[in-house]
Formats: C-alpha cells, sequence, structure tokens
C-alpha cells in the first residue's frame, strides 16, 4: 500500500525551510527583483551555512565513495525526497533567491554525473569552505542554442605543457557572474574535441574561477529571476590542466559525451519540477488571497458562457 504521509524527518525540514522563505526570502524579494544583479550576501552567507549545519556541502545529496570490495550504495529515497521537499519550498519563498543557494547547481551536477572519484573531491569539496562557493554549467551557444550537435566551442590538447585550450563563447550560463567572478567556483564547459564527430566528440570541461582566458562579458537583462544572474562567457585561449577533463579524452563511435550531458540534466530534472511546484503553489496561494479579498467566489461547475470575465479568466 501506497503511504503518501510525509516522513516526520522531511516534515521537520519543510518547517525550517518554511520559516526561511517566510522571514528572509519574501521580505527582500521585492527589492532584488528591482535591484537586477544585486547579490544578496547576508541571505547567501546563511544559507551555506544553514546547509553545512545539516551536514552537507550542498543542496545535493552527499555521495559517500564505497569502501573497498564493497558495492556503490544507492541513495536512500528520502534523501531525494528531502531535497525534493526543500527546493519545492525554496521556490515558494522566491525562485530567484532559490537559485541563490551557493552549492548543488549544474555544474557540480556534471561533475557528480561524469567525473571520477578524484575530481569529485577536488572540485566538490570546496562547497565545504567558510566561503560560499557557487557552480555553473556552460553548453548554449549563440548559433546552436541548446542543439548540442552543432556545438562550436572547442578543445584542442597541447601536447606540449598536457593542457585543453579551450575557444568559444557560451551564452545564458545561469550563476555564470557568481561561479567566475563572485566566488572561488567553477563553470563546467561542453566543448568538441572533434568536430567532425558530431556528439560524439562532445566532453565537459572544468573552467575555475580566475582561469586566464575565460570572462564573463555581459549579465542579461531578464522578465524575472533577477537576482540569480545569467551570463555570456567568453573563452579564448583559455588554458586548463589535461586532468579537468570530465569522462574519456578519445573520440569513440558511441555518444558517449552527449550521454554525460544527458545524464546531468536527467539527475536534475526531479529538482526543476520541484521548483515549479513551488513557484505554482505560490500562485494559486496568491490568487486565492486576492479573490476573497474581492468576494469573488469561482463557480466551478458552470458552462464558461454563464461565467463572469474574472471567471474565465482564472479558469
Amino acid at each position: 500500500m501506497i503511504d503518501f504521509e510525509t516522513p516526520k524527518p522531511i516534515e521537520q525540514i519543510n518547517n525550517v525551510v518554511e520559516t526561511v522563505a517566510l522571514n528572509m526570502m519574501r521580505p527582500v524579494s521585492r527589492y532584488y527583483d528591482e535591484n537586477e544583479h544585486e547579490i544578496p550576501w547576508d541571505y547567501i552567507n546563511f544559507m551555506h551555512q544553514a546547509v553545512k549545519s545539516m551536514g552537507g556541502t550542498s543542496m545535493a545529496p552527499e555521495e559517500r565513495p564505497a569502501k573497498e570490495g564493497e558495492q556503490k550504495k544507492k541513495h536512500p529515497p528520502i534523501a531525494y525526497q528531502r531535497l525534493a521537499h526543500m527546493v519545492e519550498m525554496l521556490a515558494w519563498g522566491d525562485a530567484g533567491m532559490y537559485l541563490c543557494v551557493p552549492g548543488g547547481l549544474l555544474g557540480s551536477a556534471a561533475v557528480a554525473a561524469a567525473g571520477t572519484p578524484e575530481q569529485k573531491k577536488r572540485f566538490l569539496s570546496r562547497f565545504a569552505g567558510d566561503k560560499p562557493v557557487f557552480d555553473a554549467m556552460a553548453m548554449t551557444e549563440p548559433q546552436a542554442g541548446s542543439d548540442t550537435s552543432a556545438i562550436r566551442a572547442t578543445a584542442v590538447l597541447d601536447k606540449e605543457t598536457n593542457e585543453w585550450i579551450l575557444n568559444g563563447e557560451k551564452i545564458f550560463v545561469t550563476a555564470g557572474q557568481k561561479a567566475l567572478v563572485d566566488s572561488d567556483g567553477f563553470m563546467v564547459v561542453w566543448a568538441t574535441i572533434d568536430p567532425s564527430a558530431g556528439r560524439a566528440g562532445m566532453r565537459a570541461f572544468v573552467v575555475e574561477a580566475g582561469t586566464p582566458g575565460c570572462s564573463v562579458t555581459k549579465l542579461e537583462h531578464k522578465l524575472g529571476i533577477r537576482v540569480s544572474d545569467t551570463a555570456s562567457v567568453v573563452l579564448q585561449d583559455c588554458r586548463i590542466p589535461y586532468d579537468n577533463i570530465l569522462g574519456s579524452p578519445t573520440v569513440e563511435k558511441t555518444t558517449k559525451g552527449f550521454k554525460g550531458a544527458m545524464a546531468t540534466f536527467n539527475a536534475t530534472r526531479p529538482i526543476v519540477a520541484a521548483q515549479a511546484i513551488g513557484i505554482a503553489r505560490a500562485t494559486l496561494e496568491l490568487l486565492k488571497e486576492v479573490l476573497e479579498e474581492n468576494g469573488i467566489t469561482i463557480r466551478y461547475g458552470l458552462p464558461r458562457h454563464k461565467m463572469t470575465q474574472t471567471e474565465r479568466d482564472v479558469i
């Protein structure tokens, strides 16, 4: 029999996160929406310490490496339930402010999905530091959109220095400014090591904050979610260590690079859905409040032609 009761540990966390949403997010969300690109550092620092106090280093469930001879254990379902409930409640508070929670964005998801144990330790451990750290993922390009087979950003191996040289332009990079400029973070860049190989040539590369040749060139002015920056990034002869490639450096007949990108999205899509539910719930509650204040009752059983204009708009 399916149990639809919310587990008590999750219910307790929901109460805490709801308090954060009501007291730290909603009172300032309008201000940051009207003052685009201003960063809510008080909130960010609080959330960084809050996540650490719960035993994590980011919003994602912790992955503990299996001991020698031991099979890798999957996260218990409650860990993902807890994360989904937290994201829903934070998005209910404010979608933009939720995206300002340090750690646990698409960049770290890509490292978790395609990185080696050494890479996961090297890149993800920085979220446990004293200062908040952000990550980002750069895939979309001006001429390609999100068509991964049309990506033109290139990665060429310099065998003399054992470095990858990245060239290209990326747009719509969520938290690009925070990851590359405002914190000691990193950005995962999807580029091709063989343009003729299509999706099979796609690979992910980690570009760390402060790397020469990587620059944020533009911050988008948006219609909503303004407190979360959306950046354009240019890579011009950007050199990164050989070990900063996620996955195999050889081109194979399979589409392993593309599968790595899809694994990243597959891991985060339930969280995006939780965010959408939080926004929808906040909208529904606000609509209900406005209707009650104006003494309007929606008569759901009536044919549309017998409804008032307000009722038709709501339906």
